[in-house]
């Protein structure tokens, strides 16, 4: 059975999706058709129900479950993950500026759905003036003054001092101090039109090469680089390291508390729609 599967050519997607695309792992009879895109083109994929598989902001997911359901296995949630605001500027005087929600101060967002942009809203429900970029272009943009505050995510968190900009806020750390949770950052889903044997196979596939990445770390190596934008060794497994954790292999009951109190908080300051379906697949 061949089915399509959509995710961000980032490390950390490369590294746990490699045995499985490579048939490192024994995948039950399942092909896949590959799609590589960034995190706001594959939600907007998932609001049109368009892969069997997907990769998926959460706070996307919130838009897409009466299509989707939410594996165990493959998802980004962790400690000291979270989105960062930064700037080139003085960050104390631009994060007062966002807590008055000065209409003049221009935000570049990685996208609307994403989990990042959900946080922002959290933590300056009044900053408004944003302009949704690829996630690879915000740097650039608050560099050469097209944003004055930029909100970064995967890689970009580990390059943005190297070019002199500044933190304003770490947003995972807002909402660690504020939750006691992991912050919920993407999830994979499985189409609904899919059996529930096929939904439960894709699954067992997935943890397998979770855990067969686990197990050898560099297997993967010259998939992952080759997705990578030049990024050195060290960086993409920094990288690696800081989204693919326990989670990864298995939500389990922390991991799923945490996803139902980000719906809860989003559903409550009317950031989502009310969801009626299950939102997990082993619920």
């Amino acid at each position: 059975m061949k089915l399509t599967i959509g995710f961000s050519p980032c490390p950390n997607d490369t590294f746990i999706f490699d045995a499985l695309i490579h048939h490192k792992i024994d995948t039950e009879g399942l092909e896949f058709e590959v799609f590589y895109d960034d995190v706001e083109t594959l939600n907007q994929k998932a609001f049109r129900g368009e892969l069997d598989i997907t990769k998926l902001s959460y706070h996307a997911f919130a838009y897409a479950a009466d299509k989707y359901i939410l594996l165990d296995a493959g998802s980004a949630l962790g400690f000291g993950v979270g989105p960062l605001l930064i700037c080139k500027g003085d960050a104390d005087e631009l994060r007062s500026q966002l807590e008055a929600g000065n209409p003049q101060l221009k935000i570049a967002i990685p996208g609307k759905y994403t989990t990042a942009n959900f946080l922002l809203g959290l933590a300056f429900p009044d900053a408004i003036n944003k302009q949704e970029l690829v996630f690879s272009d915000i740097e650039n943009a608050v560099l050469d003054g097209r944003a004055d505050v930029g909100l970064i995510i995967h890689e970009n968190r580990f390059t943005y001092q190297d070019k002199g900009l500044q933190k304003i806020i770490d947003l995972g750390d807002y909402w660690e101090k504020r939750t006691g949770c992991a912050i919920p950052l993407g999830g994979i889903v499985a189409n609904r039109n899919l059996s529930a044997e096929v939904q439960q196979k894709i699954n067992r596939v997935l943890k397998k090469s979770v855990e067969f990445a686990f197990a050898n770390p560099k297997s993967g190596l010259e998939y992952i680089r080759s997705h990578a934008q030049e990024m050195s060794e060290e960086v993409m497994y920094k990288h690696i390291d800081l989204y693919v954790n326990k989670f990864s292999v298995d939500l389990g009951e922390e991991g799923k508390k945490a996803i139902k109190l980000m719906f809860d908080t989003a559903l409550e300051k009317g950031i989502i729609p009310a969801i009626d379906k299950d939102l997990f697949l082993n619920a």
